[in-house]
């Protein structure tokens, strides 16, 4: 198992949006991203400066990646 690195929400969300990922909308510190095409997922970032390791890990299952697909779009 990869460890995941340290980042933010901003990065986590440009890496997100290379795989077709858009910002939808944004409700108080939680970024909602949707994607646009099938299957339409959506994922719910907290705007934080640094991403707990749980939280990133579940965004990154959620998003049908594996650890190692996530590092390599950052």
């Amino acid at each position: 198992m990869s460890k995941l690195p340290a980042i933010s929400a901003r990065e986590a969300i440009r890496a997100f949006e290379k795989i077709g990922y858009m910002v939808d909308h944004q409700t108080g510190s939680h970024v909602i991203l949707r994607r646009a095409q099938a299957p339409h997922r959506r994922l719910s970032v907290p705007n934080h400066r640094e991403l707990a390791k749980g939280t990133l890990r579940k965004l990154v299952r959620e998003a049908g990646l594996s650890v190692e697909e996530f590092t390599s779009l950052l």
